[in-house]
């Protein structure tokens, strides 16, 4: 389990984090979201002992992540994949790590099979593709075998079989009980492969919730109406005043009513319906509408075309 408390860091007269509080659990995938310059790399290197917090305290699976006495045991990180020596091996680079831990070489022989290095196990890693480095990253993130699992952007460089491979990864580590926490910028990636979500902005926490909740909340739910009969069944809805439909071209956006209660209606005025469809927001339209006013930067159509 990781916990925040309160945790806030400032350089100088700027707060990066401000009192920053939430739980990540185990046996679950929590995402952690927020615009660029939102906090989220600060907030990482702080629960891993990296920075200091100006104020309030982190603890990973019980206790600060300095006092664990293996840490590659306990706690399994990526930040940053290409921070590791370009003249070694892959092989070599884990074994070096592994020696600090009393890790044996059959596990650093089992994570490069994981992530599929085995082949490239003794090629020198200044030759490694972005995607290879993300995956050498992760092999080290895992080679103590740790309850905790803390990755950023763990899919960047990765290609369509490498981000499904690393979703199923991740899925497959909190099945097994482990406290899995990563960042990500993207929003179709954490619809799949998150159960929970930590999001701020601007540093400071704006929703600390469930994926399906979130989206819920964001509102702006419809449904899709095809139907031959398009104008009776819109004069029959817009009979109720909470009820808006719009039409468009070859079908009714129905806000305001149940997909149930528009089919009943249909069925009762012997309407034939082609298509009845309930539309919600997607992960990205809701994170978008949350975090509008933290975004750094902010740029517009008009401003690209000029």
């Amino acid at each position: 389990m990781i916990r925040a408390y309160e945790l806030t860091k400032k350089y100088g007269d700027k707060t990066v984090v401000q009192d920053l509080d939430f739980t990540v659990h185990p046996g679950s995938v929590t995402g952690f979201l927020g615009p660029n310059g939102a906090g989220k790399s600060t907030t990482l290197r702080m629960l891993l002992g990296l920075d200091a917090p100006t104020g309030g305290r982190s603890t990973v699976g019980g206790r600060a992540y300095a006092g664990h006495p293996a840490p590659l045991t306990e706690v399994g990180a990526l930040l940053e994949a290409r921070s590791v020596h370009p003249g070694r091996s892959a092989f070599n680079h884990l074994m070096a790590l592994a020696h600090t831990h009393g890790i044996p070489r059959r596990r650093v022989e089992h994570v490069l099979d994981l992530t599929g290095l085995t082949d490239v196990a003794h090629r020198r890693i200044k030759g490694f593709s972005l995607g290879m480095g993300q995956r050498l990253g992760i092999a080290a993130a895992l080679l103590g075998d740790p309850a905790t699992v803390i990755l950023d952007e763990p899919v960047n460089g990765l290609d369509p079989e490498g981000v499904l491979w690393i979703r199923n990864l991740l899925k497959s580590l909190a099945a097994e009980g482990r406290t899995v926490f990563v960042s990500s910028h993207l929003m179709s990636e954490m619809a799949l492969t998150a159960d929970h979500l930590v999001v701020i902005g601007r540093g400071r926490l704006l929703a600390d919730t469930t994926v399906a909740a979130l989206v819920r909340d964001a509102g702006g739910r419809s449904v899709r109406v095809v139907t031959p009969e398009a104008d009776r069944l819109l004069g029959l809805l817009t009979a109720e005043p909470h009820v808006r439909v719009t039409r468009t071209v070859d079908s009714l956006q129905v806000t305001g009513a149940e997909a149930a209660d528009i089919g009943r209606t249909a069925a009762a005025h012997a309407i034939p319906l082609v298509e009845l469809t309930p539309q919600t927001p997607s992960l990205e339209q809701a994170f978008m509408d949350l975090t509008h006013d933290s975004v750094e930067y902010s740029a517009t159509l008009e401003g690209a075309a000029a």
